[in-house]
């Protein structure tokens, strides 16, 4: 069983010296930078509010002494130093832009209470042996320019900056573009090279389910990450007035569309609710109420932690699409394949031993959600630290968490990054 003297010393004093207020605080004014109606955050990757954000964040790690690094996809890190300052670095972060309709939690919150875990160890008088770094990494939610967890996938080396530059967002804006901005504006900081060895790879984030709430836990020690498969599917037909066409001579790109999402629906169909399958952007040209649509893109997102459902579910995208093609034509591309990933066992058992010699009730659980941290699995051993949100609710102005909760968390990742840079 778990005891009070399973942490040391000073992994328990850093998880003491969490201040609550300022965690909350310092969340609280990162959510006015793109802030919505209804309490919820807009900011898109590489965007002025990122610019805004970051260097914020710059502000607060300077004003602590901390250094700051950026590479080149524009991966911002703030480093405490160690006792070894050559040693590789344990890490921990997550990402700072959101949803178009986001909420004030996802993703900055394990920015800030990985901040918030630095300082504690300030003023703790801790000292580790590694250095250990805050991490804000670029693009996390592909909210803008798709694929999502872009700026882990290229810093751990599984695809090319060079893939990405000339992805473009709705307003046709080249991520190229919008990422020389982005670096321009943190000239300030030190540039950082691609594949730097990591030590080991903790991340603080709030559920997006309702399991913790529902079993009344405060931490989530997270055990993987279900596989994931993206698509952009392009359906190509022929404008014509909708009022003198007939429709059985129409190359209607939209009703073909609509076929294709109906029969991929049916293929996900799953009555145990494993399977997530999600079209959440659809573009259609004309757009004009009285013209027949020459052009539709539709995204396509299925998600499983099952290896061979989530392959078997993939390869029949392709195919299904091309069946409920009759007048148009249809092309097909994958945009992200992830694996189902499983975290390290040891970094697990660390966060749980740390959460119960904290006194906080945790329970072990899987994330359906993708995460930064399934890329930093490839090159370190990783985990992952959840904490309730209310009712669930997440990529939605409604997201809601408690100080208190938040502040827990914080406090497992500050004891769980002095126990692995102590080693």
């Amino acid at each position: 069983m778990n005891t009070t003297s399973s942490l040391r010393e000073d992994a328990r004093a850093a998880a003491d010296g969490i201040d609550e207020a300022r965690l909350w605080r310092r969340l609280a004014e990162m959510a006015q930078i793109g802030a919505i109606p209804g309490n919820g955050v807009n900011r898109p990757a590489l965007s002025p509010e990122d610019i805004t954000a970051r260097a914020l964040l710059i502000d607060w790690a300077q004003a602590r002494g901390y250094g700051v690094a950026v590479d080149g996809i524009g991966n911002l890190f703030l480093r405490r130093a160690g006792a070894e300052p050559d040693a590789a670095p344990v890490m921990t972060g997550s990402h700072m832009d959101s949803q178009p309709k986001g909420g004030r939690f996802d993703g900055i919150y394990g920015v800030l209470a990985g901040l918030e875990a630095l300082e504690a160890m300030d003023e703790a008088g801790v000292r580790t042996r590694r250095p250990v770094e805050v991490v804000a990494w670029t693009n996390e939610e592909g909210g803008r320019f798709p694929p999502c967890t872009m700026g882990s996938m290229v810093f751990v080396g599984a695809k090319p900056l060079e893939a990405f530059l000339d992805v473009r967002d709705n307003a046709g804006i080249r991520l190229g573009d919008a990422l020389a901005q982005t670096l321009a504006a943190t000239a300030q900081a030190q540039p950082r090279a691609f594949a730097t060895p990591v030590a080991a790879y903790v991340e603080a984030h709030i559920e997006q389910g309702p399991l913790l709430e529902r079993s009344a836990r405060t931490i989530g020690v997270v055990t993987g990450i279900q596989g994931m498969r993206w698509f952009n599917v392009e359906v190509s037909g022929e404008s014509a007035h909708a009022g003198t066409a007939p429709v059985s001579l129409r190359r209607d790109a939209l009703r073909e569309a609509v076929a294709m999402i109906a029969a991929l629906r049916e293929l996900a169909a799953d009555p145990g609710d494993v399977t997530r399958f999600t079209v959440g952007r659809v573009l259609v040209t004309p757009n004009s109420p009285n013209t027949v649509p020459s052009h539709v893109l539709f995204s396509v997102d299925l998600r499983h932690p099952d290896q061979a459902t989530i392959e078997r579910l993939g390869a029949a995208v392709e195919p299904l699409c091309r069946a409920h093609a009759a007048a148009c034509t249809v092309r097909v591309t994958p945009t992200l394949r992830d694996d189902p990933t499983r975290f390290d066992a040891g970094v697990a058992d660390l966060i749980e031993t740390g959460a119960a010699a904290l006194g906080l009730p945790s329970m072990r659980l899987p994330s359906g959600a993708s995460h930064d941290a399934m890329y930093l699995s490839r090159v370190c051993p990783t985990g992952m630290i959840f904490v309730p949100c209310e009712r669930g609710v997440s990529h939605n102005e409604a997201e809601n968490a408690t100080p208190a909760d938040l502040a827990a968390g914080a406090r497992v990742l500050a004891a769980s990054l002095v126990e692995l840079a102590n080693r």
